[in-house]
C-alpha cells in the first residue's frame, strides 16, 4: 500500500499539518477567500478547523484539492483520476512538487470571476447548439451535411485531454 501512495503528497499527511502549512503561507482571509468554507472565518483556528474537517468528507476533499494543486501545485490529472479521493490519487514518478501559487484576496476574487464568466459563455454556447433548427428545410442532401456538421459541432464541444505522460507540467 504504502508503494502504491509513495507519489502522493497527502499520503501520510495530517490535516493539522496540512492547515498549519497553509495558514502559514496564506492566511487565513485568503483561505476564506479561495474555500468558502466558514471555519476558515468564524473564530479561525487549527483545533475547530480540523474538528470540521474530520466531520466533513466534503469540505476535506475542497481543502485536500486546493492543498495538491495551489499550494504544491501539482500537475492536474486525467478525468479518471478526478473520480478519485485526492488521497487516493498518484503522480508520475520524478514529479516533485513546485512552489506555492502566490494569492492574494483580490487575486481569488478575480480568479472566481473569470471562472464564472468562462462557465456563463460556456452554458450560453451550449444552449445555443441545442437550439432547435426550426427553419430549417430537410431534404436528401442536407440529411447528410446536418449529421457531419452536428458531429463535428459535437467534437467541438469535448474536453481536450490535459494529460500528457510525457509532459506532465503542460509546457
Amino acid at each position: 500500500m504504502v508503494e502504491l501512495q509513495q507519489n502522493n503528497p497527502l499520503h501520510g499527511l495530517k490535516s493539522e499539518t496540512m492547515i498549519s502549512e497553509l495558514v502559514a503561507f496564506y492566511d487565513w482571509k485568503i483561505l476564506y477567500a479561495a474555500l468558502r468554507l466558514e471555519c476558515f472565518n468564524t473564530n479561525p483556528n487549527i483545533e475547530a478547523c480540523v474538528k470540521f474537517l474530520k466531520k466533513t468528507e466534503w469540505a476535506r476533499e475542497r481543502v485536500e484539492n486546493f492543498y495538491l494543486y495551489r499550494f504544491k501545485r501539482m500537475p492536474k490529472g486525467n478525468s479518471a483520476q478526478f473520480e478519485l479521493k485526492p488521497r487516493e490519487r498518484g503522480f508520475a514518478d520524478g514529479i516533485l512538487p513546485r512552489k506555492p501559487q502566490p494569492l492574494t484576496v483580490e487575486l481569488v476574487a478575480e480568479m472566481k470571476a473569470k471562472a464564472t464568466a468562462d462557465y456563463e459563455q460556456m452554458k450560453h454556447n451550449q444552449s445555443r447548439s441545442y437550439a432547435s433548427p426550426s427553419s430549417v428545410s430537410y431534404s436528401s442532401s442536407s440529411r447528410s451535411n446536418d449529421s457531419d456538421a452536428a458531429t463535428q459541432r459535437s467534437n467541438k464541444n469535448k474536453p481536450q485531454p490535459t494529460f500528457d505522460p510525457n509532459n506532465p507540467w503542460n509546457k
